[in-house]
């Protein structure tokens, strides 16, 4: 069995057991996993923060729990890659100058709906940050989309002018 199992690990990377690289070609900050592991654990991160998403949607209509599973869940998702790229190279992307201020909401506001939702217990206030943090993880999504940024300004644009003449 564990032959079996070697052997389509060989096959399913088409590469030898030794190399530790990511996918990018650089260390990926997970040296002690394998590619195969790596990806294993990437699906397994992404599938447990969508799951938090969708099961956040139960007790929507109870905005600090549901505050405290989403935002949980957003994490989970957009972290999964640092077991793909590396933590190294997913902190790089994250602040690279096209998508720096993106990520900074992004975090601000998952941050800011976790303080109202635990400390504050403000459902108000957790409901207003959890409005702006769906936008900003969208907006910071786009960002990783040539030209989808632009395209979705000059939409909104065309949708909210008010010019009558």
């Amino acid at each position: 069995m564990m032959e079996k199992l070697r052997r389509f690990r060989q096959s399913f990377l088409g590469e030898e057991e030794e190399q530790e690289d990511d996918y990018l070609g650089e260390s990926g900050g997970f040296l002690w996993l394998s590619p195969l592991q790596k990806l294993y654990a990437f699906a397994l991160c992404f599938v447990a923060g969508v799951t938090f998403m969708l099961l956040s949607l139960i007790v929507f209509a109870r905005p600090i729990k549901f505050a405290v599973m989403f935002s949980l869940g957003n994490l989970l998702a957009v972290g999964s890659t640092a077991f793909l790229i590396g933590p190294v190279q997913q902190t790089r992307m994250m602040l690279d100058p096209v998508r720096v201020y993106a990520t900074a909401v992004y975090i601000t506001t998952v941050i800011l709906a976790l303080v109202c939702a635990i400390w504050i217990h403000s459902k108000v206030l957790t409901l207003i940050a959890m409005v702006i943090e769906i936008c900003a993880l969208i907006w910071y999504s786009l960002s990783y989309i040539p030209f989808a940024r632009r395209m979705v300004s000059q939409l909104l644009i065309s949708c909210c002018d008010t010019d009558l003449s």
